[in-house]
């Protein structure tokens, strides 16, 4: 009888191990944000665990180095791997040492590990060019977002390859590449049409001409970011009143904004938040349009508006 109540209660342990763990391991999984190096180190905790993280997909449609070292050579391997052949977002994020060649033995290696991908996030991977930007795009048929603020190494020979290999662009965000120029905005005026966010934050060398030739046709932009960027002026700023959808509209530093071009912005109904920080030439006149035609505006930051 005692034998047989312990091989009872070890037949429960047994089933508690091999079945209850792993569907506990896999909700803690789904749960919390866990990074990959935490998910890989949870493959270890037992076969079970291991048979049951791996058959939950979504846990590696992820893929975050975010900051890591050598995260070129771990992108390469873990593309290499069968559990990341769904990926759909992949964060490199300060992964300073990010270079072309791993882009480019991404391509060669890991081409349809990427099909599926819908975020790119590069952002201050310095060491990236437009050669790298055309090996990577080319392998992502489905990039919905793509990021690589800060990278001066980027020109409007890197946009081209973007809307080239990429035509479900949604989110873009270029802040700081300052060798993009109107050229560059013109190629996403011209194949991006479904734009959502867009980040040109002190992309220096544009003018009026590229912002005017972008606006009329990316009538779908929800979010803009022309921070720091001072030599637009109000011929520019009139077509911001075409963006119907608009919700988010950074123009701080717009110092050649005037009333004029923000009674044209009054016009976005839907804005909810608006920065005109250092825009020195608006007037109360400007601020008062906004607070008439923007019926929806939820946050107005204003600081050093001096003729206020």
């Amino acid at each position: 009888m005692e034998e047989y109540g312990a091989e009872e209660a070890e037949s429960k342990e047994n089933i508690w191990c091999r079945e209850t763990v792993p569907k506990v391991f896999k909700i803690v999984c789904c749960t919390l944000p866990l990074s990959n190096t935490d998910l890989v180190s949870l493959l270890l905790a037992s076969p079970s665990v291991h048979r049951t993280l791996l058959s939950c997909q979504p846990l590696w449609e992820v893929l975050n180095l975010r900051e890591l070292k050598k995260a070129g050579n771990r992108l390469i391997a873990a593309l290499s791997l069968p559990r990341y052949r769904h990926v759909k977002q992949i964060n490199l994020e300060f992964a300073r040492d990010v270079e072309d060649t791993h882009l480019m033995l991404i391509k060669d290696k890991c081409f349809s590990s990427l099909q599926s991908l819908e975020s790119l996030n590069l952002n201050a991977c310095q060491k990236i060019s437009d050669t790298g930007i055309e090996a990577i795009t080319s392998c992502c048929p489905q990039l919905k977002s793509f990021s690589i603020y800060w990278n001066i190494r980027v020109s409007d020979l890197g946009l081209q390859y973007i809307v080239k290999n990429c035509k479900h662009i949604v989110d873009l965000n270029i802040s700081g590449c300052k060798n993009i120029s109107d050229q560059g905005v013109q190629l996403i005026a011209d194949n991006c049409p479904e734009l959502e966010s867009l980040n040109l934050t002190r992309c220096v060398k544009l003018t009026d001409e590229g912002l005017m030739s972008l606006l009329p046709k990316c009538l779908s932009l929800r979010s803009l970011n022309l921070y720091a960027l001072s030599s637009f002026t109000d011929a520019a700023y009139r077509n911001l009143g075409l963006l119907s959808r608009l919700k988010f509209l950074d123009l701080c530093g717009a110092q050649n904004l005037s009333d004029e071009g923000l009674s044209c912005i009054s016009k976005c109904k839907n804005l909810e938040s608006l920065n005109l920080t250092w825009c020195t030439s608006v007037t109360d006149e400007g601020v008062i349009s906004i607070a008439k035609g923007c019926t929806s505006l939820q946050f107005l930051r204003y600081i050093n508006l001096r003729n206020l």
